[in-house]
């Protein structure tokens, strides 16, 4: 029987034979650990990333393109009639069936397919903490049975590998008591294969497909013709009704075994279901509550690194992590900071936030956090100025709601020694200039700030100096610990750094105004003296829980980013009217990354801009909510029901970059929230 979809968050797009979806609309569901399943909903391969199952799996082999595609077509009376958009085209004697709808059911993709004599219907769910995919096919409405053919098609590779890479020598299949199974050799798991629900041949009719293209690989200057393999295809019969599940999985086959698909779907819509309910209030409305469980895309246990999973279970916790966006990033610490509060404490996640900022601050080195965990390795890269402020900034959040008190005696020995190497000096330039007490960084061929795009040795954004937003967290962590000092251990230890906030108060106040143009310089102290460009960095001085800038001059300051960087979607990065602006995220990757810092429009700066807004205009929570409404309507854009990385600066700001990023979904998350969730809609 379907599932009763009455108490259920649905997310329905619907289609007509002549208004079919465009190879633009991609979906994405995710397993806990770092894998993910991923295409377009019309079936078409357009991304390398794009993948029933993408495995993610132990050091050093990261995350893994184990299951490229199910290539599923219908035959009746003589027909046969393709699922898959680019298997629909100039084939003799295929037929192209209609998607009529695509939905999302508690964030799980749902098709219906449509001819005159069929009605069929597809649903995906990958399990929770398992490298495991469920293709769950119902024929809804038949004149009479139907007979179903699914093609596994395979690559073996990194999923951020380029699809031209060389394949394995050769693929190994056979067919056991427990199912189907492919391999590549001895460093790879193999694939594993089970149908459940009637009974099925699988036909060995071995095709390699040599001409595979990937179109947005190419837009991206990218490879984008590679090969794909698959042993032959299981064919089966539907009656009306009938319901048949393809699994495919790299777990053992005791635990693929485990679950029939029936239990695996109803013990994961259990699962989202709860995540639901236990957000708070404002996010559970239709709106919010798809955010809720778009938040659960990004939190993680990282498969990868085994030594920290033991550490953190032999201290009863968790090794947790944040995937920063989908597909390509890891776990970065800047972006797991800030994305903290949206994605956990709005969504009463309090065990997975406290797990996070313990697991972070175990891997403090020289008073920094790591920037990144490279794809398949152990440890992390250090090379950022601003991912230990915002650390602070995320326990703070942390303790505001949960006054998880244990946690905090824990840390203050970590944190006084960040502020300590912060004071001193530590690596990458970083350190407080003992002339005005404000903090600076750089290190040649490195790019420190959340302005970080890098093409080979060109660095585009510098920012070599003295930073704003770096110096308003540095001031905000100066705050802080000078608090959880005095709480912990007393006034007179406190006091050093309450003086050292003050100094950095008065010392940016003087530095970075700028009283000809009314608005903040970006960096002052840089390689070119003090930047003036119009970005959207100043807005933490005002935003942060502890503004750094005088009262007086907060109103100024958010009209000109309103004038000037507002847009429906985020905040431009630099000004229009700037002789660098580029009004346009794409080309190759130079041409991208060139534009990525440059006037390309960031989602998740309209949480800090909501943030002044309402410290401007405390009584306008109707007005904040409006600046967020650009933002319901991209839920039908690019991953449905999820929010983009990045848009581009001019109308109609078409959605750039990853189509699921972790600080887009956490900070509008997190403003909409503020200002009144659905019920301001």
């Amino acid at each position: 029987m379907p599932l009763d979809t009455t108490d259920l968050l649905v997310r329905e797009l619907s289609f007509t034979p002549s208004t079919q979806p465009d190879n633009d609309l991609e979906w994405l569901v995710t397993n806990g650990l770092g894998g993910y399943a991923s295409e377009t909903i019309s079936g078409a391969l357009t991304r390398r990333f794009h993948g029933l199952l993408i495995a993610s799996l132990p050091a050093p082999l990261g995350r893994m393109m184990m299951l490229s595609q199910l290539r599923a077509a219908v035959h009746l009376d003589g027909r046969t009639v393709m699922l898959d958009r680019e298997e629909r085209q100039n084939i003799e004697g295929q037929e192209q069936s209609i998607l009529s709808a695509f939905r999302l059911e508690m964030g799980l993709p749902v098709w219906r397919y449509e001819l005159e004599t069929f009605v069929l219907e597809k649903r995906l769910v990958m399990l929770h903490q398992q490298n495991t995919v469920h293709i769950i096919y119902r024929l809804i409405d038949a004149d009479h049975t139907v007979r179903l053919t699914l093609r596994p098609m395979v690559y073996f590779r990194p999923h951020e590998g380029s699809v031209a890479d060389l394949e394995p020598d050769s693929y190994d299949f056979a067919i056991t008591n427990e199912g189907f199974e492919i391999s590549a050799g001895d460093q790879l798991p193999a694939l594993r294969m089970i149908i459940h629900g009637t009974d099925s041949e699988f036909i060995v009719e071995r095709l390699h497909v040599l001409s595979q293209e990937y179109a947005l690989e190419r837009a991206r200057g990218y490879p984008c013709v590679g090969t794909l393999w698959s042993p032959g295809y299981i064919s089966l019969t539907l009656d009306q009704y009938s319901q048949v599940a393809f699994v495919a999985s790299t777990e053992a086959w005791e635990t693929i075994r485990a679950l029939t698909p029936r239990r695996a779907l109803a013990a994961e819509m259990l699962r989202r279901t709860e995540l639901h309910a236990r957000a708070t209030s404002t996010a559970r409305g239709p709106v919010g509550g798809e955010m809720v469980l778009a938040a659960d895309q990004f939190i993680i246990t990282p498969a990868g690194r085994v030594e920290e999973a033991v550490r953190a279970r032999a201290t009863g916790d968790e090794a947790l992590t944040v995937i920063a966006g989908h597909h390509w990033f890891t776990d970065w610490g800047r972006d797991t900071m800030i994305s903290l509060e949206g994605l956990t404490l709005l969504t009463r996640r309090y065990h997975e936030a406290g797990s996070i900022l313990r697991t972070f601050g175990h891997y403090v080195r020289n008073g920094l956090i790591p920037n990144m965990f490279p794809e398949g390795e152990r440890e992390g890269l250090y090379h950022t100025a601003d991912g230990t402020l915002w650390f602070f900034h995320a326990l703070s959040r942390y303790l505001d709601v949960t006054g998880d008190r244990a946690t905090l005696r824990l840390l203050p020995p970590t944190l006084i020694d960040i502020v300590q190497h912060h004071l001193e000096g530590t690596k990458f330039g970083i350190g407080v200039d003992p002339v005005d007490g404000l903090l600076r960084q750089g290190a040649k061929g490195y790019q420190l700030t959340w302005m970080d795009a890098k093409v080979d040795d060109w660095v585009v954004t510098p920012r070599r100096g003295k930073p704003v937003e770096i110096n308003a967290l540095w001031y905000q962590t100066l705050s802080l610990i000078s608090q959880w000092v005095a709480e912990e251990r007393g006034n007179k230890e406190a006091k050093a750094y309450l003086d050292e906030a003050e100094r950095t108060r008065t010392a940016f106040n003087k530095r970075f105004w700028n009283p000809d143009l009314g608005y903040l310089f970006d960096v002052v102290d840089g390689e070119q003296g003090n930047d003036a460009a119009c970005r959207p960095n100043q807005i933490f001085a005002i935003s942060l829980p502890h503004p750094v800038l005088d009262r007086q001059r907060w109103e100024s300051v958010v009209s000109v980013v309103h004038d000037r960087l507002l847009t429906p979607v985020g905040l431009r990065s630099l000004s229009p009217d700037h002789r660098d602006y580029q009004p346009r995220y794409n080309g190759d990757l130079r041409a991208r990354d060139a534009a990525y810092h440059q006037g390309t429009v960031w989602a998740w700066l309209i949480g800090p801009y909501v943030d002044a807004w309402l410290r401007v205009h405390p009584d306008d929570r109707a007005g904040a909510h409006r600046l967020l409404q650009g933002f319901v309507p991209h839920l039908d854009k690019a991953c449905i029901g999820s929010i983009s990385e990045v848009f581009d600066a001019e109308p109609p700001y078409t959605p750039r970059g990853c189509i699921a990023q972790a600080w887009s979904i956490a900070e509008v998350l997190r403003a909409w929230v503020k200002t009144g969730g659905d019920g301001k809609g």
